[in-house]
C-alpha cells in the first residue's frame, strides 16, 4: 500500500471517527432534550398530601366542632293551695299594665275569643284559673285604633318580672315571667301553650310583629310564659 492509499485511509478514519462522536453526542443530548420536553410535558402522578403523614404531630390545636348551648333547666311550678277563683284583675308592674279581666270563650270557628273592649284582658275558661295546676291564659290587645291597649308592652317584659293576678276571693296571686317569645300565627305553639302542666303556669298572650294593612291584622303573636310564685291571700 502506497503512502497517498495510506493517508487517504487515515484520513477516512478520522472522519468516520468524527461523525460516530458526532453522531454519539446527538444522540446524548438529543436523548437528554426528549427527556426534558417529556418531563416538562407530562404533569406529575404523584399528588400532594392533603393531610400530615400519620408520624407528623401538629402542634395546631385543631378548631372546637359547633355546639349547641343546653337549654335552661325546666322551672317545676307549684300551685296555689286551697279553692280557686276566677280572676279579675291583672297587675304588672314593670310595664305598666293594670286592667280588669273577664271570661272568654271560643269563636265558632273554634279559635279563642279576644276581648271586645281594648281597656280590658280576658281569661280563657276552657283552661284552669290562675293558680290552680295546668296553664291559666290571659290575653288582651296590643293597641287599637285609638292608641294602646292593655298588653301594648308585654314584649318588653323580662325573665324574674313578676305578674299579681287578683281573683274573685281578693286574693292575689304571683306568677314569675320565664321567658317571651313571638311567633307567625300561622305558627302558633299550640302545644306549649295550651298543653297541660304538672305546676300552675300562665300564659299571656297579644299580637306583635308587623302589621298587614291589606288584612288589617299584626302577622305574628308575642306570648310571656310565667310560673306560679306565691299566694297572698285574703
Amino acid at each position: 500500500m502506497d503512502d497517498g492509499r495510506v493517508v487517504g485511509l487515515k484520513n477516512i478514519f478520522r472522519a468516520t471517527a468524527r461523525r460516530r462522536l458526532a453522531l454519539v453526542l446527538l444522540l446524548v443530548v438529543g436523548g437528554g432534550m426528549i427527556t426534558f420536553i417529556l418531563s416538562r410535558g407530562e404533569p406529575s402522578r404523584v399528588a400532594a398530601p392533603e393531610t400530615p403523614p400519620a408520624e407528623e404531630v401538629v402542634t395546631e390545636p385543631s378548631s372546637p366542632p359547633d355546639t349547641i348551648p343546653a337549654p335552661p333547666p325546666e322551672v317545676v311550678a307549684e300551685s296555689a293551695p286551697g279553692k280557686q277563683y276566677a280572676p279579675l284583675r291583672i297587675e304588672i308592674p314593670t310595664i305598666a299594665t293594670s286592667a280588669p279581666v273577664d271570661p272568654l270563650g271560643l269563636n265558632p270557628d273554634g279559635t279563642l275569643a279576644v276581648p271586645t273592649d281594648f281597656n280590658r284582658a280576658g281569661y280563657y275558661t276552657g283552661r284552669p284559673p290562675p293558680g290552680a295546676i295546668g296553664p291559666a291564659i290571659i290575653v288582651a290587645h296590643v293597641d287599637s285604633k285609638a292608641g294602646p291597649a292593655v298588653f301594648k308592652r308585654l314584649r318588653e317584659l323580662k325573665p324574674g318580672d313578676e305578674v299579681m293576678v287578683t281573683r274573685a276571693d281578693r286574693s292575689e296571686v304571683i306568677f314569675v315571667v320565664d321567658r317571651v317569645e313571638s311567633h307567625r300565627k300561622n305558627a302558633f305553639p299550640t302545644k306549649a301553650v295550651y298543653d297541660p302542666t304538672p305546676g300552675s303556669t300562665l300564659r299571656l298572650i297579644t299580637c306583635g310583629g308587623s302589621f298587614d294593612r291589606r288584612a288589617g291584622h299584626y302577622r305574628d303573636n308575642v306570648i310571656a310564659f310565667a310560673h306560679y310564685k306565691t299566694l297572698t291571700p285574703t
